[in-house]
């Protein structure tokens, strides 16, 4: 069977060479009920990853190829792992470009890891919630460890940004998260809300609320707004513009199709999405089926395309229905004011935020079409 291949659209594979195997075990991990598919948690053998490595760079069509490895925890593997990575991705690399980008908890980082990283040009993700009174909370009283880390990737000049999980406590304090994350230097910073559910579908008591969600994202942005437009970037804000200009968002739950991101676990295992590592969207294993076929093919283009498709009435005639596509699908488990199925939870939120910022992104959009920087709102 022949597979049509988008060029000039890069695809993205989330390797989790630990699986969901980790040395904390934050509250509202999603990865923790993971666990029950793959209870032995075999680390990925030398022989996937080289699998893995040369599909992956088979697989792209853009010169430049970014690997991303997360866990659970990835830097519970030996030095030598990453070692032994870097070693094949030249072998097979053809020319290309390769970028490396690892998310870690930060407990585990030392001088030694952090003098690879820079040498290696890794960028680091530190998954840290703010103050240590919201971390703590939830994040096994990890604070203290995470900061040491912090302040290790500092120190050897390693380039880092903060991955935040937003959730019942924090959302109340946006002030108060975002200084903090100013205070200690980090420059790109991404914020992602815990919405998990119970067996039952009921929304777990640690996740944020719709009226929070919104509450929050004003909060943030207008402690941004005043000073640090260009010099602090924040994905999301930076996804909103992009999406008020008519350009790419660069994340997937703000685009108007997904699939461009599948995760694959340690056994060889791949999925349509890291959300989804569910039975009934396990694309294949690479020891059986080639990441082209299984990325490029139809099913896990109809998972891209469904995210348009399943859009419910209200979401169709949102007048800010460009500005979030509907968000990530799997929030998508409300009914709409019609009865139809897929409103996402979160949508009240989005909608305070977009009413909050839709004059100031009118602006900037302006200074993007006459050539100048956005940050000329600062000025006005």
């Amino acid at each position: 069977m022949s597979i049509a291949i988008p060029f000039g659209s890069p695809l993205y594979v989330m390797l989790k060479p630990t699986g969901s195997r980790c040395n904390l075990a934050c509250r509202y991990c999603y990865y923790l009920e993971k666990q029950k598919f793959y209870p032995e948690q075999v680390p990925l053998s030398d022989e996937l990853l080289e699998t893995f490595i040369r599909q992956y760079l088979e697989a792209q069509t853009m010169p430049q190829v970014l690997f991303t490895w997360h866990g659970g925890e990835p830097l519970l593997l030996p030095l030598s792992f990453y070692q032994r990575a870097l070693e094949l991705q030249q072998r097979y690399a053809h020319g290309r470009l390769i970028d490396n980008c690892l998310q870690t908890n930060g407990t585990l980082l030392t001088d030694e890891w952090c003098e690879f990283l820079r040498e290696n040009h890794f960028l680091v993700g530190i998954s840290i919630d703010g103050p240590q009174t919201f971390h703590d909370a939830y994040r096994c009283h990890s604070f203290e460890k995470v900061m040491r880390g912090i302040r290790l990737l500092q120190k050897h000049h390693v380039e880092w940004n903060a991955m935040a999980t937003v959730n019942h406590l924090n959302a109340d304090y946006p002030a108060d998260f975002y200084r903090f994350f100013k205070d200690i230097d980090c420059q790109y910073l991404q914020f992602t809300p815990v919405v998990e559910r119970e067996s039952g579908g009921q929304v777990t008591d640690f996740s944020v609320t719709p009226e929070q969600w919104g509450r929050f994202l004003c909060g943030v942005y207008d402690e941004w707004v005043k000073e640090d437009i260009g010099q602090i970037f924040v994905q999301l804000f930076d996804a909103t513009l992009a999406n008020w200009a008519g350009e790419p968002p660069g994340i997937c739950s703000m685009s108007p199709t997904c699939g461009r991101a599948a995760a694959m676990e340690a056994n060889g295992d791949v999925y349509s999405c890291d959300h989804f590592v569910f039975p009934n969207y396990r694309l294949g294993n690479i020891r059986q089926q080639s990441l082209t076929t299984m990325l490029y093919g139809e099913r896990q283009q109809q998972f891209g395309r469904n995210k348009s498709a399943s859009l419910p009435r209200q979401c169709k005639e949102c007048r800010f229905l460009f500005a979030c596509h509907g968000e990530c699908p799997k929030n998508r488990f409300l009914k709409d004011k019609y009865g139809e199925p897929g409103l996402n939870y979160l949508c009240k939120g989005y909608q305070q935020f977009f009413v909050h910022v839709a004059a100031d992104m009118d602006f900037m959009k302006a200074e993007l079409d006459a050539g100048r920087s956005p940050a000329n709102l600062m000025n006005r």
